[in-house]
């Protein structure tokens, strides 16, 4: 069981408690986690995360097949969970980052920043 984050904080349930999360929501809600920790930033979790953070500092002709490759990497750990295809597009300075899932025969889909 998850707990619902909005901008760093758990979301309240209303009724004193915390918003929990189950089923495809619950997973997206790991994979959204573990693409957006920075790889390494943990020391006893030196594994978990991604290095999308790292896209801005190769060329530009390599990030799309480097961001498949960053998000197989972060997601390894998620057995239930199949990447189906990576998406980047560029905006301004950064890009725009999205994956599409296959999970139990459904499709979810998680875009982020990078």
């Amino acid at each position: 069981m998850e707990r619902k984050l909005m901008e760093g904080d758990y979301v309240p349930d209303g009724a004193g408690g915390l918003t929990t999360l189950d089923g495809g929501q619950e997973v997206l809600a790991r994979a959204l986690f573990l693409l957006t920790a920075r790889r390494g930033g943990l020391p006893f979790l030196p594994e978990m995360g991604s290095r999308l953070y790292q896209l801005g500092r190769e060329k530009p002709a390599a990030r799309q097949a480097l961001a498949a490759q960053y998000v197989a990497e972060a997601l390894q750990g998620e057995r239930e969970l199949k990447v189906r295809s990576v998406e980047l597009t560029p905006e301004g300075d950064g890009a725009q980052v999205a994956v599409f899932l296959d999970w139990r025969g459904e499709t979810l889909a998680v875009q982020l920043k990078v």
